[in-house]
């Protein structure tokens, strides 16, 4: 009498390591966010994971960064610096609280809200910026006179862009 053997089971195929370029980067991970920007009709999206961040924008292209390096440790006299460090934006600058497309009138052929040297109230309608089909009216966070606009009509603009300086 013969016996019969059972088959093997199947061993699972291990599964895909992410497609990554020579450079290293997740090839897959980029195309993925570019069909979401598609997708959702976004201008720019930003993930980040295990210290490795990738940026897919629209207009700008695609960048992707390690995590930042520690600070190196202070020595014990401080060196001199040739001049001053940045300390942050200009004071009464009016950034973007968002990624969008700025508009300086209400609708085309209008007069803009507002001009260098004019005077503006807090809470006064400075700019709309369109995200996602929705328009959002970025209002003065202070009063004072406008010193300068540094966008212009239906360009687009990036999260914490300065949009005009108040003074």
């Amino acid at each position: 009498m013969k016996s019969k053997k059972k088959p093997a089971p199947k061993a699972k195929p291990a599964p895909a390591a992410p497609a990554k370029s020579k450079s290293g980067i997740d090839a897959e991970a980029v195309r993925d966010l570019a069909k979401l920007l598609k997708e959702t009709g976004l201008t720019e999206i930003e993930i980040e994971h295990k210290g490795a961040r990738i940026r897919v924008s629209r207009g700008g292209g695609v960048a992707v960064a390690a995590a930042a390096p520690a600070p190196a440790p202070a020595a014990s006299a401080p060196a001199p610096s040739a001049a001053p460090a940045a300390s942050g934006p200009v004071a009464g600058a009016v950034p973007s609280p968002m990624v969008g497309t700025v508009y300086l009138s209400p609708e085309p052929g209008k007069p803009p809200f507002i001009s260098v040297g004019k005077s503006v109230k807090e809470g006064d309608t400075l700019f709309i910026v369109e995200a996602m089909k929705t328009m959002n009216a970025i209002t003065a966070p202070k009063g004072g006179t406008v010193r300068e606009i540094t966008v212009a009509d239906g360009t687009p603009v990036e999260f914490g862009q300065t949009l005009c300086v108040i003074a």
